[in-house]
């Protein structure tokens, strides 16, 4: 493994930031160096939001990601505004359910993946991000499924215990995807 360096973007709303601190906590469950950055406007739910998250074998000199390598896109402006950033041969996944535009560069790797149609249709609500968890765990080959819901009780709070099972089912979807 080199370095992961993934950018995830959206609405605030969607957990683009849980989805983020989910990724970090894999990263450190694993051994890994990680850095996580968000990034979200004024209006919180609704207005833009983005986080970067670093996993890496190396020291992570910085936590901004200018040029990722994963981007994960929430929404049409994401894809807009990301799109020009990530690395030649670097991966795009984008919520094809929410996202009518397809990528145009040709240098990239683009995984359409309806997560908020899934999450709707399994009856997860609102946990399209979690389902891109789990496809990007997978296909990152950051740790097993069965590391997963270890890692995911440290994330989701304590208070909360009842949002454990669904985001579990989310993670098994994404990373069977």
């Amino acid at each position: 493994m080199s370095t992961h360096r993934i950018l995830i973007a959206g609405f605030g709303g969607q957990g683009v930031q849980f989805a983020g601190r989910l990724l970090a906590h894999v990263g450190m469950y694993v051994g890994k160096e990680v850095s996580y950055l968000s990034s979200y406007g004024p209006e919180m739910r609704g207005g833009t939001s983005n986080c970067s998250v670093q996993i890496s074998d190396k020291f992570i000199a910085s936590p901004l990601v200018l040029e990722p390598t994963e981007l994960v896109v929430m929404n049409g402006p994401s894809l807009e505004k990301f799109e020009k950033t990530v690395v030649p041969g670097g991966r795009i996944y984008i919520d094809s359910s929410i996202v009518a535009k397809p990528a145009v560069r040709s240098d990239i790797e683009p995984h359409p993946i309806p997560a908020t149609a899934l999450a709707e249709e399994m009856g997860l609500g609102r946990l399209a991000n979690v389902i891109f968890c789990g496809y990007l765990i997978k296909k990152l080959d950051l740790c097993p499924l069965s590391a997963l819901p270890a890692i995911l009780k440290e994330v989701v709070s304590a208070k909360r215990p009842e949002l454990l099972e669904g985001n579990l089912q989310a993670l098994a979807l994404g990373f069977s995807m």
